[in-house]
């Protein structure tokens, strides 16, 4: 395994800097009149974009091949997509107790989109989990979130995303689904390129996402929706995410145990049921909220980060098993995927 940080220090994501940043940005420039229109048709070339290069990284082949594995791949999307979105909805009755209307809408938002993708594997491979399945079930959580995120946003959030929900599907067929599937299907041709530029790509995706963030925050400074969120909210909505995480964390690690998983899966399932893409929310919220989409990203920005801190935590308290415990197989596949710190966490 390779070298980790010292117990005390605690990953704090460098994108999650320049996310905030570009808040910041937005906050003071914000995008007006023309500028806002010339940002907002750049912002939704980007989400586009930004889902051409899912398609075409996604190896469908490998996605298949670990259906052999699919009590694992079932309760981990089960935990993403039904588990997560019945306590988003039970966190209405904070309202307005502890959330404003928008912020619990950003919430519940939140729990409807994919699990991640390389954090998941990072920490699967530190704790000397199932690495394989690891990487398989972010891919099928990120292949069925591009058509179940949308379609739960609809029935859940309804006409609150910025127009009605059919205008809402249209919306997400035309930026997502069919650059998404462009480029599964270019994947023939492009998969070579794309994959030994990877490094140059990744700096494309995460330059879009910031390009997302500055349209989206900017619009809320220009209709002074930030009057509406006051720091005693924020804190408020901080300490409903500190309990939704430690409720998934609980309910994958024994939730696995009582159906049986061996370590290595209980693993798995815990860092890859538990967590939620900010690289796939981001644009999805930019899709189905429009001009609303600041305060709906929030909650989401907050819980990307404290996930990184508190799963960085759990890994290596895991990594510190006996190795008895750890069995082989568990040990073979940390060897070959990086740890978060090595690699970086990454926004996905």
């Amino acid at each position: 395994m390779k070298r980790l940080r010292r117990p005390g220090r605690l990953p704090i994501d460098p994108y999650i800097v320049l996310l905030l940043g570009t808040v910041g940005l937005a906050a003071l420039f914000p995008a007006r009149g023309t500028a806002a229109d010339v940002s907002s048709g750049a912002s939704t070339a980007a989400i586009a974009l930004l889902f051409f290069l899912y398609g075409a990284r996604l190896s469908t082949r490998e996605a298949l091949d670990g259906l052999r594995h699919w009590r694992l791949h079932v309760t981990v999307l089960a935990c993403t997509f039904l588990v997560f979105p019945v306590l988003g909805l039970a966190a209405r009755g904070l309202v307005p107790v502890l959330l404003t209307h928008p912020l619990y809408q950003g919430l519940l938002f939140l729990t409807l989109v994919p699990s991640t993708v390389q954090s998941s594997i990072a920490f699967t491979s530190i704790a000397r989990g199932n690495v394989p399945a690891a990487i398989c079930a972010g891919s099928f959580s990120s292949l069925v979130g591009i058509v179940v995120t949308p379609l739960l946003a609809a029935v859940l959030l309804g006409g609150s995303g910025g127009g009605s929900s059919a205008d809402s599907l249209v919306k997400i067929v035309l930026q997502l689904l069919v650059p998404f599937l462009a480029g599964q299907v270019l994947r023939r041709w492009i998969g070579g390129f794309v994959t030994r530029h990877k490094k140059v790509l990744g700096y494309v995706d995460r330059g879009s996402i910031l390009l997302v963030v500055y349209t989206a925050f900017s619009e809320g400074v220009v209709q002074g929706i930030w009057h509406r969120v006051s720091p005693l909210r924020l804190g408020g909505l901080l300490v409903v995410e500190a309990v939704l995480l430690a409720v998934m964390l609980l309910l994958t690690w024994y939730g696995a145990k009582a159906l049986r998983f061996g370590r290595e899966d209980r693993i798995t399932i815990q860092f890859a049921g538990s967590k939620k893409s900010l690289a796939a929310g981001l644009p999805m919220a930019g899709v189905l909220f429009g001009a609303h989409a600041s305060l709906a990203v929030l909650p989401l920005m907050l819980f990307h980060q404290m996930q990184l801190m508190v799963c960085a935590v759990i890994a290596r308290r895991r990594a510190q098993d006996p190795v008895s415990e750890q069995g082989p197989a568990a040990s073979e596949g940390a060897s070959a995927h990086p740890s978060p710190v090595d690699a970086g966490p990454r926004s996905g």
